[in-house]
């Protein structure tokens, strides 16, 4: 009897219930993966160059010793704060990427059922990927906490700011990486979900909160204890906002005056609360789909896809095969019912927001036309990366690249039917910023030059995006891999680099020239550039780029010298796509 209680006592506190075998097996894969260690290596390297830099920018070594020493407590709390935000962006991105795949591998791999056969539930294989997962991100915090507890000895860093930010940072993780899970279970691409859990993490922390204030200023319900209320409840459901919040706070202890009662511990329970309810949907849906697959019941879109089968004629091949069959691929995908009531509650959603902006006489202000176009620009950009990164990866994880490539077809052939098919698929996400620029430009609020200007620039993004997508999937088997390589090509070169230069600059005030001419190559800042020349009344105004202004014949010129450039590179990375096909087949 008392064996059988320790044994009881023993399981509960080993949590072996909570998260199963699973677990252990994740984390015996994970520590095989040099991918893991790699992220932790870029993870640490980004982590100190920016230190070093930050570091080196707040305390001045040619200065008077007393003038170092009360620099310090302002470096620390700087140091500080790059790091506790850093790791709040990084580990959250992280999160999204890794758990995208968590739950479609066993699906669709056939082995979710098998584990239904076994001891194993549905909810020990829920928890235990996503523990899996969340296990590397910890590890990834507590590289960073040593830092963090080092630089507290400079002063002016509170501990509370400390264990708020990993609080917060830990919650929103634990809840962002149940949505990605969340989302695993109804599609097989990682892009697909990536892409869902980002605008979806959008909307709820985004654009539901700028509705909800439009609607207050435009009701004119401006009661102090309604507004009072109202902010309390943005700061304890907006992680971003309770971030800002802490941050200022702590710089500034006197900046909480006036506003309602902040507590960061309800916040996190809210993340916790609303990762609960995913996670409980998760299980719900994983047992349905397990179930499914045990009993052997074929799901209703086989059976659609057999029917389909069954009734629909034969299609002949014309023109170029891969490219016929990219052509035929929907643009939407299979769930055109879903996809079209999306597209219309967003339409809705941002017609809202216009109305908004027309009611307080906004729209005549080029900055309004800055923030869409650069919301749009971005929405664009996302797309763009993740899509024709699939284009090839999809070919290798279905195991027909092998059949493509015995066929008569020559790699140029195979490389110019899917680059335009990512570039057809990559199109309708940049309708709503031309359709932005034309609609304002028939209202006179826009110069119709900015039609032409935006089209060279996505011209050249769509190009140059869509070679080294292409290239990442031929270089890479799985999917995932090649959209995080591509992203990481698009942070490095348009967010990375620049951010170092305009440090470096700050520091030793060299190079500023070089550092002006890399802006203007990256598209927010033509975007910008673009919308402040054009976006004002209609009337052309002096194009203020970095290095002073320019007139826009000159600003016309300057954007298709960027775009030979990068079509120039986006070529090169299609030609090494190619070079690429026959090497590492299977």
């Amino acid at each position: 009897m008392a064996l059988a209680l320790i044994n009881s006592v023993s399981k509960f506190l080993s949590l072996s219930w909570l998260l199963g075998p699973i677990f252990n097996k994740e984390l015996r894969v994970s520590s095989r993966r040099r991918r893991n260690y790699i992220l932790r290596f870029a993870y640490l390297s980004l982590l100190t160059i920016f230190l070093v830099l930050v570091w080196t920018e707040e305390v001045n070594y040619r200065g008077a010793a007393v003038y170092r020493i009360s620099r310090m407590a302002k470096a620390g709390q700087n140091i500080t704060v790059f790091i506790v935000w850093f790791q709040f962006c990084m580990t959250q991105l992280v999160a999204v990427i890794m758990l995208s795949t968590s739950i479609s591998d066993e699906i669709y791999n056939r082995t979710l059922g098998l584990l239904m056969t076994t001891p194993v539930n549905s909810f020990q294989i829920v928890m235990g990927k996503l523990f899996s997962k969340l296990l590397q991100l910890i590890l990834l915090l507590a590289i960073s906490l040593p830092l963090l507890a080092i630089v507290r000895i400079f002063g002016g860093v509170p501990w509370n700011y400390v264990l708020s930010s990993l609080c917060i940072t830990l919650t929103y993780i634990i809840f962002v990486g149940s949505l990605s899970l969340f989302f695993s279970i109804f599609s097989r691409r990682a892009y697909v979900i990536i892409i869902l859990t980002t605008l979806t993490v959008g909307v709820l922390f985004a654009l539901i909160p700028l509705l909800v204030m439009m609607l207050w200023y435009t009701l004119h319900w401006r009661q102090v204890m309604l507004e009072k209320y109202l902010s309390s409840a943005f700061f304890h459901l907006n992680p971003y906002a309770i971030m800002v919040f802490i941050t200022e706070q702590m710089f500034n202890p006197r900046a909480g005056r006036g506003m309602p009662t902040i507590i960061w511990p309800i916040h996190c329970c809210v993340m916790l609360a609303g990762s609960s309810i995913m996670l409980a949907l998760s299980v719900f849906k994983v047992r349905k789909v397990a179930l499914r697959q045990v009993a052997g019941q074929i799901t209703k879109k086989s059976k659609s896809i057999k029917q389909r089968k069954l009734t629909s004629v034969l299609r002949h091949v014309k023109g170029p095969p891969v490219l016929w069959k990219e052509m035929r691929l929907p643009v939407f995908g299979r769930h055109k019912l879903i996809t079209f009531i999306t597209l219309g509650i967003g339409m809705i959603l941002l017609i809202a927001t216009y109305l908004f902006c027309a009611s307080e006489n906004a729209l005549r202000y080029e900055g309004v036309h800055m923030v869409y176009v650069s919301i749009f620009m971005g929405l664009g950009i996302l797309f763009t990366i993740i899509l024709p990164a699939t284009s090839i990866t999809s070919e290798k994880e279905s195991r027909s690249c092998p059949l493509l490539l015995a066929t008569t077809l020559s790699d140029w052939q195979i490389l110019l039917g899917k680059l335009i098919g990512a570039v057809r698929r990559c199109l309708p996400i940049w309708i709503l910023l031309f359709g932005h620029i034309i609609v304002f430009s028939a209202c006179s609020l826009i110069h119709p030059l900015a039609i032409f200007q935006m089209a060279i620039l996505v011209a050249w993004i769509i190009v140059f995006l869509s070679c080294t997508g292409l290239y990442f999937s031929s270089r890479f088997k799985h999917t995932t891999t090649a959209v995080v390589m591509n992203f990481a090509l698009a942070a490095v070169i348009w967010g990375l680099i620049p951010f170092l230069m305009a440090l470096i600059l700050q520091m030793t005030h060299m190079g500023v020239d070089l550092a002006e001419n890399y802006c203007n190559a990256i598209p927010f800042v033509q975007a910008v550039v673009v919308m402040d020349g054009t976006a004002n009344r209609g009337a052309l105004q002096q194009f203020s780029w970095p290095e002073g202004p320019v007139t826009a014949l000159g600003s016309t010129l300057f954007m298709l010298t960027f775009m030979i450039g990068y079509v120039f590179l986006g070529f090169l990375f299609a030609w090494r796509a190619k070079c690429q096909f026959r090497r590492n087949i299977f």
